[in-house]
């Protein structure tokens, strides 16, 4: 089974291409939502609760996400605290799916990944296409604040990720999306249905 992560900024135009592969079959794993499952996990909170405290926790004992991004990113330190104890269990349950596609006979999977920093230490190191959706900057903040963020959430998420340069360095396929949705969708489906030939 072909796995083809799918990275690009916040506003960039992942879902579109993520969408125009889904639509022909493929099955599908957000790691964004994966993130947000394993903060359901009994262990997972107790080990969050030990490092940060009970203010990120709502009266029903679950994760409030914005309280604990307050805090989880307020240092490098905090920052990878959060990820010593998330990373694992994402990892895991992204195995997890991976071996549920491969026993139900998917040819291939997209990986949704907007946390990518780079092939080697992350989950991309088993990719066999990565594929970079890149908009302009100002393009991507408009696209995120009509979505509901606020201007300046956006943008303080955008510095936290990697420049466009370095995913055009770590990607195999790369689509400017500086067009229309359906002018993505076309491209992505003109590549995918060369790709698919050589799977």
């Amino acid at each position: 089974m072909k796995k083809l992560f799918l990275i690009g900024g916040m506003g960039a135009g992942k879902s579109t291409a993520r969408k125009a592969l889904t639509d022909e079959g493929l099955a599908w794993i957000d790691l964004d939502q994966v993130g947000h499952e394993v903060l359901t996990w009994d262990t997972v909170k107790d080990d969050l609760r030990g490092a940060f405290g009970d203010g990120i926790f709502d009266e029903n004992g679950e994760v409030v996400r914005a309280q604990l991004a307050a805090v989880a990113f307020a240092s490098p330190a905090a920052t990878r605290k959060l990820n010593c104890i998330t990373m694992p269990r994402i990892e895991e349950r992204y195995t997890d799916l991976i071996d549920e596609f491969e026993y139900e006979g998917k040819p291939a999977v997209v990986v949704e990944y907007s946390v990518f920093r780079n092939r080697q230490q992350s989950l991309a190191y088993g990719a066999d296409v990565v594929i970079a959706v890149l908009a302009p900057l100002e393009v991507r903040i408009e696209r995120a604040v009509a979505s509901g963020f606020t201007e300046e959430d956006v943008r303080a998420r955008i510095a936290r990720q990697i420049t466009d340069a370095d995913r055009i360095e770590a990607a195999d396929v790369v689509f400017d999306n500086d067009g229309t949705p359906e002018e993505l969708r076309n491209e992505v489906l003109a590549w995918w249905n060369e790709y698919k030939k050589t799977v």
